[in-house]
């Protein structure tokens, strides 16, 4: 058994990935994280301060598996000074809006055009979440349908894992290429 096994650390091969999820306040990137890396969904709000770190490995078809270190940043519409330091050496961005509060897809395509400037070759997804409420939805699916023109978007349910792993595998073989 290798050494790095044996102190339960990762393998050599596995290539990892800094991934930073931006968004407005309670779209859901604490609860996407949280059905991503650890397959849990709780019904109680808990607003991030700062930020909070998290990964998971992810198995690549014929290639080396791949590390995605996920930076769950705090909810904002516009990016201060403090979330740039964050953003600083990620490899992959997951915008995330909440499907019920239209304003709030408005606001991370405001936090993309924000981050672009720091990151302007990184990988890019859009999750818009909360599809267990579809009969909510304010984002109409003809502007889902037009930002998909430009961008991967994925519907999500951080509550029923719907769209959840196909999102972030998304990004991981995105990254991969």
């Amino acid at each position: 058994v290798p050494a790095a096994r044996r102190r339960g650390r990762e393998p050599m091969n596995a290539v990892a990935h800094k991934l930073c999820m931006l968004g407005d306040f309670g779209v859901g990137k604490t609860s996407l994280v949280a059905r991503f890396v650890h397959s849990t969904f709780s019904e109680k709000y808990l607003t991030t301060v700062g930020v909070k770190v998290d990964s998971k490995e992810v198995a690549l078809p014929g290639r080396a598996p791949m590390k995605l270190v996920v930076w769950d940043i705090a909810g904002r519409s516009q990016l201060d000074s403090l979330n740039m330091t964050y953003l600083r050496g990620a490899s992959a961005l997951l915008l995330v809006a909440d499907g019920t509060r239209e304003r709030s897809l408005h606001a991370a395509l405001n936090l993309l055009m924000q981050s672009r400037t720091l990151l302007p070759d990184a990988t890019i997804a859009l999750a818009v979440n909360k599809l267990d409420l579809v009969e909510q939805w304010e984002v109409a699916p003809a502007a889902l349908a037009e930002l998909r023109r430009s961008l991967p978007v994925h519907e999500t349910s951080a509550r029923s894992g719907a769209g959840v792993e196909a999102a972030f595998a998304d990004i991981a073989t995105r990254l991969a290429q």
